[in-house]
Order: structure tokens, then C-alpha cells, then sequence
């Protein structure tokens, strides 16, 4: 493992350098501070890293990738990394900018027109849209019920963003507006074209837009995706939406039926989470159907006797499997994600791991009750993700039910937040029953603080003055779409003093002592959505606090325990005295 230990002298004017660039990326363009730790850890690379075994190895994986269309060369790092143009028979490849069709091109579109199935979604970026749709993506919060706000990364100012409906055959056009401080992007599921080189990597306040042919009806995942490492960590922090192709063909049971359905359901499956470890390690703080716990137990979905149900169904994940289950209900068809083609008779349940989806028909029973809708991986039904689908012959049908996280107005906002009793994110601190301190007394001489999954861990330390603390990059991910993924350091922002680390990469650490009482705040500067806390007291109340903690309490439960029967006892003995007297 390399460590690298800060040292007084030269590193010192080092340091007010890095706190002055790290003032400017904090408060200008955030979008910035990657493009800058890019070039910075690309020097490197090309001088004293490209010694090391993982330092060849990334120099090995930018030369495999150089070309790549859709993967942009290094910002400012005056390497060219990629040619602007792949040569096909000495025409370029088509790029966001120019719609030219190389020959070869067109020879493989009237190809795909012949075949006996869909072609592919590709279509001229000037075309004119038969339907275009907008997101807006952003950092922020959203309220997921029982007095629980989660901080993370939102779609429309919700978890999960707007349910986009379109028809087989629409030429598409999809825009993703950038309203937040850090780079975004979008990647479509139901495109079956390039989409990453349109719509990733979104500067702050930018918008972009893509153009495509919705060729295979069903029901698709869309989500933030900027590029690189940031893409499973932007899922992991809330980005993404469902968004259903309706096909031109019938299912089946609407051929049996000859009807439409009466109740429509879009439910979305998904997890949050507390920690960047926590996500790696698929341990869910709550998983929720629609974007709030127990959102169908509170506002039961209500179909009459009789009803013809559909429910479009997608796992967004990011992590955990789901196997839907109605209670009382054994389905007519499933669709496997959501294509008429592919119809398969009854069962008990439909399996999704991360991004499967199905559409599920089925008939609402001649008995009235509550009907519960719920994963039968049931660890998850306690931690959220259970409803009613009640059944009632005064239900308002036919109905719509979106999936769509709930949306409050700034009043209900201000409202809720004054009343909210826990708060969860996934890459800086939480409510102190969350992500409570980890703490340590004056007999620990080092504390480990693992970088994972985009989140310091443990976030929050209470240390005696002169413990060190090392910090220990273990996110794995090297290099994509000109990115040095996963990349991180420590940076002070508040503090009786400041420290700073170099750029960590895979398995490197950073080691800083602290001597000075305090709160000292840090951040990751490729990242300054990261943040953690480490507390320097006195070792006596540390210690006092970690490995006496349990005695200290102990005492005192005890101490209550007598003093309480005492009181008692004497009690009793003056009742006897004044019997007797």
C-alpha cells in the first residue's frame, strides 16, 4: 500500500495552493473540480505513478481506449487521448454536431428495415420529434415519509423522476436539464441507439437534448448517467424514472378482455441507502415502492369487483432482487419487460434483479378486501416496500397511478422539514442515530476512514488529540470515457487547522495527525457533495466515552436501581413504625 504523510516546509505553501483551489471549486462551477483532478492525476501518471503497477495499468487503459467514440480525451490535460474521427471507408463517424451518414451507415439502416424485426432506434439528430419529453436533474432533497428526509441526487425534484409515457414508433426527442452544481447525464433504456455521447456528462446549468425512434415497445429504466464511476454512484444516490413504450400490438388479455384496463399502476422499486459502503454491501436503510415508505399502505390503490388491472412493473434497484406478489392473486399474463411478444400464462409472482421490469394483467376477484402488494424477498417488505391494492365496489375506476416520487410545494417543504425527525445520505453525515461517531479514547494511536462508494466511512469521528487518521481509498474503479474514476482526497474546509491529501487512487492512503482540540470539517474535492467530520476532545472523555461507555452507563442504570430501592424500602419501614406506634 502506498502512504503518503504531509510533511512542514515546501508542503505547507503546497497547501495554501490546494485550500485556495479548493475555495474556487467550492464556490464557482462545481461542474470543474473533475476536469481539474483529471489533469492533475494524469501528470502524475505520466511521471512518478507511471512507475507503479496500478500507474501502468491506467496508462495501459487510456491507450486501449483512445478512439473510442463517445469517450472524450482528458480536459486540459493537453494530451490528445482520442481522435476526433474514426475513419469508416474515409468518411467520419457521425458525432453530435453532424448529421452525416457515412455510406456504410446507410447500407446498414435499409439492411434493418428488411429484417423481421424491430430496427434499431438510430435516427438523424435534425429530424423532427412526433413527441419530445424533458427532465430536470439536480442535487436535493426529498421527504420519504415517517419523519424521514433523504439527501441525495433527485429527477424532477423527485425520487424517482416523472413516469414518461410514449407510443411504438415515436421519434423521441429527450432533453436533461442540469439544474444542479455537479456535473449529470441520462442514459435511456428504451433507446437502442448511442446515447452517452448526446446526453453524458451535463455541465452545471447546461441542457442537452437527444433524438431517437422508440422501435421495441415495454417498460424501461432511464437515470442519470455523467459518465464513468459517477453513473452507479448517481443511481445509488436516486436518479432515475421509469419510462413505458405502449406497443401498437394488444397484449393478450386485452384481446381477451376486448378492453382496455381500468386500473393502470407504474410502480417502481427501489432502494436507498445510508452509506457508499452501505450501498456496495446491498444493505438498504429502506426500500420503497414509488418513493416513500409504506406509500400504498397509508393511500391504499383501489380497484372495484371485477376490474381489469394492470401494473407496469420495474426494479430500479440498484442492488436487491424483488419477487412481486399479490396476495388473493394469481396473474392471467405477465410480459416479460413489458413486451407484448412475449406473454406467458397465471403464476404467483414475477423475479426482477436491477432494471428488469414486466407488465402484469390480472382480474380483481368478486370479493371485497384488502388485497397486499408487497416483494416476497420479504427482508425488504419491512424496510418499506408493501401496499393495499383494495378491493371495493364504490372504487372510483378507471385510474392512473404514476410512479412518480411525491412533490411538495416550498410552503409543505418548509413545513415538513421543521418537523422531520431523521435524516439519511448517502455521501455526507446524517442524523446522529444514522451515522453516530465513531468513537475512539487515547489508547488508539490510528483510526482507519475507508473511501467507498463515494462516501467517507466511517463519516464521523471523535478522537483523542494526537491519534493520526488514515485515510484509505478503497473505491476500485480506474478510467472511462476520459475520467479518472474514483479518485478522491481529503480536504479541510473548517477547522482549528487545515490538512490537505495528494489524489488517491486504488489501495493508496494519506495519513494526517491531529494535536489541536476541535470540529475539523473535510471534503473530497473531485467530489464536494463528500464530506465527514472528525472531533478531537480530551482523550480522558474519549476513552470514557468508546471503551468505558458501556460501564459508565452501567453505574449509572445501577445507581438509579438502588437509590430507587432504598427509597422504597424506606418507605415501607415508615408505614411499619407507624403501624406499630
Amino acid at each position: 500500500m502506498k502512504t503518503i504523510n504531509i510533511k512542514s516546509g515546501i508542503m505547507r505553501i503546497i497547501f495554501i495552493f490546494s485550500v485556495c483551489l479548493t475555495f474556487i471549486l467550492i464556490t464557482s462551477d462545481t461542474s470543474q473540480a473533475c476536469p481539474y483532478c483529471n489533469k492533475t492525476f494524469y501528470d502524475e501518471l505520466l511521471n512518478d505513478r507511471g512507475n507503479t503497477l496500478g500507474g501502468k495499468e491506467l496508462l495501459a487503459s487510456i491507450m486501449n481506449q483512445e478512439g473510442t467514440a463517445g469517450s472524450p480525451s482528458i480536459t486540459g490535460s493537453g494530451q490528445n487521448l482520442q481522435n476526433t474521427t474514426q475513419s469508416t471507408g474515409g468518411t467520419p463517424i457521425v458525432r453530435p454536431d453532424n448529421t452525416n451518414i457515412p455510406q456504410d451507415f446507410i447500407d446498414i439502416i435499409k439492411r434493418d428495415e428488411s429484417l423481421q424485426i424491430p430496427a434499431t432506434g438510430y435516427v438523424p439528430q435534425d429530424v423532427t420529434p412526433d413527441k419530445k419529453v424533458s427532465i430536470e436533474l439536480a442535487e436535493g432533497e426529498s421527504y420519504i415519509g415517517r419523519g424521514v428526509m433523504f439527501k441525495g441526487f433527485t429527477t424532477s425534484g423527485s425520487i424517482p423522476g416523472p413516469t414518461i409515457i410514449v407510443e411504438e414508433g415515436d421519434i423521441v426527442e429527450f432533453t436533461v436539464v442540469n439544474k444542479g452544481t455537479i456535473p449529470h447525464g441520462a442514459s435511456i433504456h428504451a433507446a437502442y441507439t448511442q446515447t452517452s455521447k448526446y446526453l453524458g456528462k451535463i455541465g452545471s446549468g447546461e441542457t442537452k437534448s437527444m433524438v431517437f425512434r422508440a422501435t421495441v415497445p415495454g417498460v424501461y429504466m432511464y437515470h442519470c448517467a455523467p459518465g464513468g464511476h459517477a453513473i452507479p454512484m448517481h443511481i445509488i444516490f436516486g436518479q432515475y424514472g421509469m419510462m413505458v413504450v405502449k406497443p401498437k400490438k394488444q397484449y393478450k388479455m386485452e384481446e381477451v378482455m376486448k378492453k382496455k384496463p381500468d386500473v393502470e399502476i407504474f410502480l417502481v422499486q427501489h432502494e436507498l441507502y445510508s452509506s457508499g459502503k452501505d450501498a456496495i454491501e446491498s444493505k438498504p436503510i429502506y426500500v420503497l415502492f414509488n418513493g416513500k415508505i409504506f406509500r400504498y399502505v397509508d393511500e391504499p390503490i383501489k380497484a372495484k369487483p371485477g376490474d381489469f388491472v394492470r401494473i407496469y412493473f420495474l426494479n430500479a434497484g440498484p442492488n436487491l432482487v424483488s419477487t412481486l406478489h399479490i396476495v388473493g392473486i394469481i396473474w392471467d399474463y405477465v410480459y416479460w419487460q413489458g413486451n407484448p411478444n412475449v406473454a406467458m400464462p397465471g403464476g404467483q409472482s414475477v423475479i426482477a434483479g436491477p432494471s428488469d421490469s414486466w407488465v402484469i394483467d390480472f382480474r380483481m376477484p368478486p370479493d371485497e378486501g384488502a388485497y397486499t402488494l408487497l416483494t416476497h424477498a420479504v427482508g425488504s417488505t419491512d424496510r418499506g416496500a408493501i401496499g393495499l391494492l383494495v378491493c371495493d365496489k364504490n372504487a372510483q375506476t378507471p385510474v392512473t397511478i404514476k410512479s412518480d416520487g411525491p412533490v411538495y410545494s416550498k410552503q409543505e417543504m418548509q413545513e415538513i422539514k421543521s418537523k422531520i425527525i431523521r435524516t439519511i445520505s448517502p455521501f455526507e453525515p446524517g442524523s446522529p442515530d444514522v451515522d453516530p461517531p465513531a468513537v475512539y479514547g487515547k489508547e488508539t494511536k490510528e483510526v482507519t476512514v475507508k473511501i467507498m462508494g463515494n462516501s467517507f466511512f466511517p463519516k464521523v469521528l471523535h478522537i483523542a488529540p494526537g491519534t493520526s487518521v488514515k485515510w484509505v481509498n478503497e473505491d476500485v474503479f480506474s478510467f472511462m470515457e476520459g475520467e479518472f474514476s474514483g479518485i478522491h482526497n481529503a480536504v479541510s474546509y473548517e477547522g482549528p487547522e487545515n490538512f490537505f491529501s495528494p489524489l488517491l487512487s486504488h489501495a493508496e492512503s494519506f495519513t494526517q495527525k491531529f494535536e489541536t482540540d476541535g470540529t475539523y470539517k473535510y471534503m473530497c474535492a473531485p467530489h464536494p457533495y463528500m464530506k465527514g467530520v472528525i472531533v478531537v476532545g480530551e482523550s480522558e472523555d474519549v476513552a470514557s466515552a468508546s471503551s468505558f461507555g458501556w460501564i459508565k452507563w452501567l453505574s449509572i442504570i445501577s445507581f438509579i436501581l438502588i437509590l430507587s430501592m432504598l427509597v422504597v424500602l424506606n418507605s415501607i419501614r415508615r408505614k411499619y413504625r407507624l403501624k406499630t406506634a
